[in-house]
């Protein structure tokens, strides 16, 4: 217990970034339909975040190191507070889009220092439960994040007040801890072209991941409000496509622990076009049946991220895991900054089943090129042991490792 309340500041860091950060997305959604964006111009906005997200993980290692955490830490927050509080002053889609790249950046910033600091105090003794405890954390405020559409009316100065209030509030408990700012980490080496030599199928599965995730996180809300859910039902909607992933975690993981990780990747594209399909089909039926497969199509897809991540790790030396895994962070952000703004445009000319038959395209892809995959190699038969990975920051690989 007492492990667990000495990382309690950092805790409640991510806790209010997360519940400001996370309603900003489908906020936005909401609040361009109102002002007569286009859905492109909406989908735009989701890129941008993604655009500031793959930056800020990039210089905010360089940022510690010449001002220390605590005042990256602020900085980034302070670029995410002013990147809510300005979207009713400046209202137009090429502004909000400036404002979304500030709000990346928080959002990379922030973890990857919170993820910095507690690299520092983690010991082999800890790690677990205490990777444990910032999971639940993650996950519990990423969906509540989501709820909060519900009760935030759009385009209103309140409701992005809030979330900027939320945002400064992050900076509250780190500057009362008395834990001692950690030694800068080293810069990441990223390695686009061996990380591909390695593996394939692990590169193109966080590609499609990122293709998934984003798309859905920042277009879903559209496919919401066009089969006639409420503000309320959206928020509902997406937080149960996050519980729906979180669930599916433990099975998935004992799944790629027990069978050829290839097969799992297989599989779990195979489901999730059934889970595309699944929402097609539920569109036009009662909020509660959109609601339920909500959870379903969560359980296909998210998983795919770490599954990857696992099977790319089973061919890589221990020595060049960590470097590995940033690389893959960047193919994961390449495939989240072009998804938002593509799958919108889809939906502006074919309608709100075009979000999901592009990720059932992107998924059929991935299939096959599994499927061919298990001609090229063998697979390795000494594998490492799977984990659920949040999609926080280039350095979070570093929390799981266990030191030698």
């Amino acid at each position: 217990m007492r492990v667990m309340l000495s990382f309690a500041a950092l805790f409640l860091s991510i806790a209010l970034l997360q519940l400001s950060s996370g309603a900003i997305g489908p906020l936005d959604a909401l609040s361009g339909v109102q002002e007569g964006f286009s859905t492109t111009q909406i989908g735009m906005l989701g890129s941008a975040h993604f655009l500031g997200f793959f930056v800020g993980c990039w210089w905010s290692p360089r940022l510690m190191g010449s001002v220390g955490h605590a005042r990256s830490f602020a900085i980034f927050a302070a670029l995410g507070a002013i990147g809510a509080i300005a979207h009713p002053m400046l209202v137009s889609p090429n502004s909000w889009t400036l404002l979304r790249i500030m709000t990346g950046l928080c959002v990379a910033g922030c973890y990857t220092v919170i993820e910095a600091w507690m690299q520092a105090r983690l010991t082999n003794e800890n790690r677990g439960r205490v990777m444990g405890g910032y999971r639940v954390v993650d996950i519990t405020a990423s969906s509540l994040a989501q709820m909060m559409i519900g009760f935030l009316e759009p385009a209103a100065y309140f409701s992005y007040n809030l979330l900027a209030i939320l945002c400064c509030a992050c900076l509250l408990p780190l500057a009362m801890t008395k834990i001692e700012q950690p030694p800068v980490p080293k810069a990441l080496r990223l390695q686009l072209r061996k990380t591909w030599i390695v593996s394939p199928l692990g590169v193109a599965g966080v590609v499609v991941a990122g293709l998934t995730s984003a798309a859905f996180r920042m277009v879903g809300p559209l496919y919401g409000l066009n089969v006639g859910l409420s503000a309320k039902e959206v928020g509902y909607f997406m937080a149960l496509v996050l519980v729906g992933g979180a669930l599916a975690q433990y099975p998935t993981g004992w799944l790629a622990d027990k069978y050829d990780r290839r097969w799992v990747l297989i599989g779990l594209s195979v489901v999730s076009i059934l889970a595309c399909g699944a929402m097609a089909a539920v569109s036009s039926g009662s909020a509660i049946s959109v609601l339920a497969t909500a959870v379903f199509f969560g359980a296909a897809t998210y998983p795919i991220f770490s599954v990857s991540i696992a099977h790319a790790n089973d061919f890589c030396t221990p020595d060049d895991r960590v470097s590995l895994n940033a690389t893959l962070f960047v193919f994961y952000a390449v495939g989240a900054i072009f998804s938002p703004i593509v799958a919108s445009a889809l939906i502006g000319v074919y309608g709100p089943f075009a979000l999901f038959a592009f990720v059932s395209v992107a998924h059929g892809l991935l299939l096959v090129f599994g499927l061919s995959r298990t001609r090229a190699r063998a697979t390795n038969p000494t594998r490492t042991r799977y984990k659920y990975v949040p999609r926080t920051s280039f350095i979070i690989n570093r929390l799981l490792k266990r030191r030698k």
